[in-house]
């Protein structure tokens, strides 16, 4: 079987984002980026199950502009086979993503597509959900465990009310969720070999897929400042400020 990673960067977790001054986003200039680490799970899991002798193959792909040749390589130094880069300079959103996606399945034949559930950009949540619709394929969402089967694979998913197992016929779309397992880190020698491994590189209009937006951004603002504690001198004050101020009682 074939598996098939979408991967994406994003400004790395440790660094501390600020909003552009006009509101219209987020500054990314000069920052570093890393792989979404939603993504990173994702590519791991491919990795063990190529391990356990369930996949053949596992094939990478990025959209977007340079940047994404660094999570490229981090997931070829993973245990990626080979990888594919979708250059385009131009924001690529969800169903754009989804759609340059299913265009690559189809010419790849994968059994099984796997990506984060979401990106800590832009928190969206869609491109996994709207790639099985194009595809029409079962989906398995927010998996915190996959096992293969002999008919397909069963994936664990956290609810509400606790655990749902979903049996799924291949070819399917799952997104990876943070229990998901723990990645590993690249070794130096796997990060030399990585740079051998094959990177296709194509572009969305040779894809036939159309970049334009379908969402606009009206204004991005930073959370509001959290006010400092007060000490209360007892516990009538503080039950006072509960019904009074916060209003919780």
């Amino acid at each position: 079987m074939k598996i098939l990673v979408a991967v994406k960067p994003v400004v790395d977790p440790n660094v501390k984002i600020r909003v552009k001054p006009d509101g219209a986003g987020v500054e990314t200039a000069g920052l570093k980026l890393s792989m979404n680490p939603f993504d990173e799970i994702a590519v791991e899991e491919a990795v063990r199950l190529k391990e356990k002798g369930s996949a053949g193959e596992i094939v990478a792909v990025s959209i977007g502009a340079a940047a994404c040749l660094e999570s490229l390589r981090f997931a070829l130094a993973i245990g990626a086979d080979r990888a594919i880069h979708v250059k385009c300079d131009e924001e690529a959103q969800p169903l754009a993503v989804a759609k340059i996606l299913a265009r690559i399945v189809a010419d790849e034949a994968p059994g099984l597509v796997l990506l984060g559930k979401q990106a800590i950009d832009d928190d969206c949540n869609q491109t996994g959900q709207m790639l099985a619709g194009l595809l029409d394929w079962p989906q398995g969402t927010f998996a915190s465990k996959i096992e293969p089967t002999a008919e397909g694979i069963e994936v664990t998913r956290e609810i509400d009310g606790g655990l749902e197992t979903l049996a799924l016929t291949l070819p399917a779309v799952v997104t990876a969720d943070l229990r998901l397992n723990t990645p590993r880190y690249a070794s130096l020698p796997n990060i030399m070999k990585a740079k051998k491994k094959p990177l296709a590189t194509t572009t969305p209009a040779e894809l036939g897929v159309d970049m334009a937006p379908r969402l606009v951004t009206l204004k991005v603002e930073e959370p509001a400042r959290r006010e400092a504690g007060v000490i209360v001198a007892n516990v009538a004050a503080l039950i006072e400020k509960l019904r009074n101020e916060a209003k919780v009682l």
